[in-house]
């Protein structure tokens, strides 16, 4: 099992900043890809930033050039730095670690941080 604990959402308004965290312990292994998805009212969940640990992140388009994505290795710990905020990326921000266990690929979820922002 992976546990995530997520931190640093809030209200903030257009055209602020938030850095969410994410911290994953557990039974970790060293391949995987951790990143970070959204879901506002009445949509479906969506995919904001991932990073494998090679690094190489992959971004919405919707959020490119203004949200990066990074991670911490050692501290087995993803970070999205959100600039330029906009009121419509207001939503639940999930954090999520998929790896591979076996034969299957296995998903974890943080509990999510509300991001509000006012216009």
């Amino acid at each position: 099992q992976v546990q995530l604990v997520e931190s640093g959402g809030g209200l903030v308004q257009a055209g602020g900043s938030l850095r969410l965290s994410c911290a994953a312990s557990g039974r970790i292994f060293s391949i995987n890809v951790m990143g970070w998805y959204r879901q506002a009212p009445g949509k479906q969940r969506e995919s904001v930033a991932v990073m494998a640990n090679t690094g190489i992140p992959t971004y919405a388009d919707s959020v490119k050039g203004r949200f990066t994505i990074s991670r911490d290795n050692a501290k087995n710990t993803v970070y999205l730095q959100m600039n330029s905020l906009k009121p419509e990326d207001t939503a639940v921000y999930y954090c999520n670690h998929l790896q591979r266990d076996g034969n299957y690929d296995v998903k974890y979820w943080g509990q999510g941080t509300q991001v509000t922002v006012s216009s």
